[in-house]
């Protein structure tokens, strides 16, 4: 399989250049219409001379490929599914599909994006983590997720809480968050940029430490054995940690943590679960997202009422925790949180 342009950086498509026997100059043309204008042919490069285009179509290919499906909800959401080519478990080649949802508010169209097809963390109520894993995707495979979709030009933010654990798969997304952020990449401010987290402790470091990216911390449980019963990775890296090692960095800026909370109906939505909550999170300056369960085959909990969500929410907030009920986009598309689960349009 032919080397891929999308998901290099400028030194690398400066040096793709002098392979080609080209100027180096011609790396920058290229990031120019990969990121800045997001082209997805060789045609649409109007700077870059025939010849040049044909000696580097001999080594590179462009790396876009146009989605496999299209579904567009009844709230304007809108769910791809693109092919990729992994590398799984056992080291071999795997097609998979992932899915990307563009979710449109206001002036606003978010990008949420995955980075693994499947995931390897088992969260019970998740039904990508479900189907386990089938491999990282690579940087080409995240960065075409934001050029093959319609109209990639209106993107104002993104979000990476697709398919995969991003921090699981970290070498690609630091790429791809240098690519969206370097002035000769797409030039997004840092601000526009979330990524989650469900805590791996060492590669959490990391981010916190390179990152001006914002942060999002899939919790769901302050009690460490309930969470355990359902998200498996808390017998790995305890919550409690976690929010510890979070504590150490600044959010009182331009950068923010929130927390991802999904309500369960008499599992984690009562008063004993908001005080711990509150008790675990207390002087740390974060915002919790409460998130309403989608209901997904072979698991036996509800969504929380609405009555119970806003109880919660009040009371948090009450206590010095800025606390928001996230609003559901793309249920009817099986586009909402814990839903993607890569299926192609025949199946």
């Amino acid at each position: 399989m032919m080397e891929y342009l999308l998901g290099k950086n400028l030194q690398e498509l400066r040096e793709a250049a002098r392979e080609c026997g080209l100027k180096p100059f011609v790396g920058d043309q290229l990031a120019g219409w990969l990121y800045g204008k997001r082209v997805t042919s060789w045609d649409a490069m109007g700077n870059i001379s025939k010849a040049a285009k044909a000696a580097l179509s001999e080594k590179f290919a462009l790396g876009t490929a146009a989605p496999v499906g299209r579904a567009e909800s009844t709230d304007g959401t809108v769910k791809y599914l693109f092919p990729v080519d992994c590398i799984n478990a056992a080291g071999a080649e795997e097609r998979s599909y992932v899915e990307a949802v563009m979710i449109p508010e206001d002036d606003r169209r978010t990008l949420c994006v995955s980075s693994q097809a499947g995931c390897k963390m088992g969260c019970r109520f998740c039904m990508t983590g479900r189907q386990g894993w089938h491999g990282n995707l690579s940087a080409a495979d995240v960065l075409n997720q934001f050029i093959s979709i319609d109209r990639p030009d209106l993107l104002t933010n993104t979000v990476f809480m697709g398919m995969g654990e991003p921090l699981d798969n970290y070498p690609t997304v630091s790429k791809v968050l240098e690519i969206l952020t370097a002035p000769w990449g797409f030039g997004w401010s840092p601000k526009r940029i979330t990524v989650s987290t469900i805590g791996i402790l060492p590669t959490l470091k990391t981010y916190l430490e390179e990152q001006r990216c914002h942060l999002a911390v899939s919790l769901h449980n302050p009690f460490p054995e309930e969470r355990a019963a359902f998200m498996p990775v808390q017998k790995a890296w305890d919550e409690e940690d976690i929010v510890g090692l979070i504590r150490r960095y600044d959010f009182s800026g331009q950068r923010r943590v929130s927390f991802e909370y999904t309500m369960f109906a008499g599992w984690n939505d009562d008063k004993r679960h908001a005080d711990a909550l509150i008790r675990l999170l207390r002087g740390l300056e974060c915002r919790v997202n409460l998130i309403r369960f989608h209901k997904i085959p072979d698991f036996p909990y509800e969504c929380s009422s609405q009555k119970a969500m806003e109880a919660f929410r009040d009371r948090l907030n009450h206590n010095g925790i800025t606390c928001t009920i996230r609003a559901s986009r793309g249920e009817d598309i099986l586009a909402a949180c814990g839903m993607l689960a890569g299926k192609h349009a025949e199946q």
